[in-house]
C-alpha cells in the first residue's frame, strides 16, 4: 500500500504549474538523486519496472538465439523482458530456504548460447552475488539484477543497484517509493546508460528537453526503441518519496521483526531464511504454511484470512507454469521442483510502512484463528 503525504502532493503540484510536464528537468534531477541514493554512477528513468527490465535486456544486447537463465520464482516480467528481445528464457530452480536463484543450479544450465543471468532479489533479499559473479566471470556472462523488491537493501554492505551490470527498479504503488507507475535502471557503464536513454525515447538520439536547451530541432532514430519515458510529474513524486526511503525501509524491517518474534512458537509457519550477509529491504514478508502440521492447505488459510479482511497474497506462480511459457517454450511441471513445492505453501502477509504494531498483532491473531490455534 502506498504512502503519499502532503509534501508529495505539493511536489507534484509545483510541476503541474511549471513549463515541463515530461522529458524535463525533474527527470534528470531524479536520475541524479537516485544514482546517489544507491551509489551507482548512472540511473535511467523509465515508465515502469517492466520497462526497466526491457531496457536493461536491450542494453545488454540480448537477442535471437541467446539464452538467459532466470529464477522460476518471480513475477512474469523478469522473464518477459528476455522474450521481448527474442531471447530464450531458461528457468532455474531456487534455494528452498530463501527462494532466491540457486547458483549451483545456475551453473548446470549454462550452455554456449547463454548470454546472461537474471538475478531476482525476491521479497527484498539480495541474492548470493559472490557466487553469481563467479559464474558470470567464468563463462563471460552478463548479470541483470531485478531489484524491484529490494530498494534500500545491501549485500555485504554493497548497495542494491550496484550489484549487476544493470539493475532494474520499480516505482509501482506497492514498492518502497512510488511514482504511480515508473521504473529506473542503474549501471556503472555510461555506454549502457546511453543505449537505454535512446531506447526509452523511440530509439531517437535526443529528447525534446535536450533540443530545447541547444536551440536545435534535428534528431535521428538510430534503432527501434519504445516510448518508455517517465514524466516530470512522476519524477517529482519519486523525488519527494526518496526523502522518506530510509524511514520506509526501517519500518518494514521493524514489521518483519515483529512477525518473526510472533511466529517463534508456530510449528506450522516457517518464514523465509535471512542470510547474515544481507540487509533485507522487505518488499514482502513471505511465510510457508506446513499443511501437515496446520491440517490446512495454503489455499484454505488464504481464504480464511481474506474472510477476516486480511490482505494476504501469493507471490508467485512459478513462471514456467504459466500457459504462455508452456505453449511457447515447452516448459512443464516438474522442471523446477523446489519452486513448485514452495508455490503450494507460500503466503505473503501484509507489509507496508503504514502498518502499526497493533496491525501486525491483528494479522498474527487472524492466523491463529484461521487454524483454530489459540496458542502453540
Amino acid at each position: 500500500m502506498h504512502d503519499v503525504d502532503d509534501a508529495d502532493i505539493q511536489a507534484v503540484v509545483e510541476v503541474l504549474k511549471s513549463d515541463w510536464l515530461t522529458t524535463g528537468p525533474k527527470v534528470r534531477e531524479l536520475e541524479r538523486v537516485f544514482a546517489q541514493t544507491v551509489q551507482a554512477k548512472e540511473a535511467v528513468a523509465v515508465s515502469s519496472g517492466t520497462a526497466a527490465l526491457h531496457a536493461a535486456a536491450y542494453a545488454l544486447g540480448i537477442g535471437a538465439g541467446d539464452e538467459v537463465i532466470i529464477p522460476a520464482m518471480t513475477f512474469a516480467a523478469s522473464a518477459n523482458c528476455v522474450v521481448y528481445q527474442g531471447g530464450t528464457p531458461i528457468f532455474c530452480d531456487v534455494d528452498p530456504s530463501t527462494l532466491l536463484i540457486d547458483p549451483y543450479q545456475v551453473e548446470k544450465l549454462v550452455t554456449p548460447r547463454t548470454k546472461a543471468i537474471v538475478a531476482v532479489d525476491y521479497a527484498g533479499q539480495p541474492c548470493d552475488y559472490d557466487a553469481l559473479r563467479k559464474i558470470t566471470q567464468k563463462y563471460d556472462l552478463k548479470l541483470l539484477v531485478d531489484a524491484c523488491h529490494a530498494l534500500g537493501g545491501t549485500y555485504k554492505k554493497k548497495s542494491v543497484g550496484t550489484l549487476g551490470d544493470v539493475n532494474a527498479f520499480s516505482f509501482h504503488p506497492v514498492k518502497h517509493v512510488t511514482a504511480g507507475e515508473g521504473g529506473m535502471v542503474t549501471t556503472d557503464d555510461p555506454v549502457l546508460a546511453r543505449r537505454m536513454r535512446i531506447f526509452r525515447n523511440h530509439g531517437i538520439t535526443t529528447d525534446s528537453h535536450e533540443r530545447e536547451q541547444k536551440a536545435a530541432w534535428f534528431y535521428e532514430m538510430q534503432d527501434l526503441g519504445f516510448n518508455y519515458r517517465l514524466t516530470d510529474i512522476q519524477s517529482a513524486l519519486v523525488l519527494s518519496q526518496l526523502t522518506k526511503l530510509q524511514h520506509f525501509v526501517e519500518r518494514r524491517r521493524r514489521i518483519a521483526e515483529l512477525y518473526r518474534e510472533s511466529f517463534r512458537g508456530f510449528d506450522w509457519i516457517e518464514p523465509l531464511e535471512i542470510r547474515d550477509s544481507v540487509a533485507h529491504a522487505y518488499h514482502l514478508f513471505v511465510i510457508r504454511v506446513d499443511s501437515k502440521k496446520s491440517r490446512l492447505t495454503r489455499d484454505k488459510v488464504f481464504s480464511l484470512m481474506r474472510a477476516q479482511g486480511i490482505g494476504v497474497n501469493v507471490h508467485y506462480i512459478p513462471v514456467h507454469l504459466h500457459p504462455f511459457y508452456q505453449s511457447r517454450f515447452g516448459t512443464k511441471p516438474g522442471q523446477c521442483p523446489v519452486a513448485e513445492v514452495a508455490y503450494n505453501e507460500i503466503l505473503s502477509l501484509p507489509m507496508f510502512p503504514g502498518m502499526n504494531d497493533e496491525d501486525v498483532r491483528h494479522v498474527v491473531a487472524a492466523l491463529r484463528s484461521a487454524t483454530g490455534r489459540t496458542k502453540d
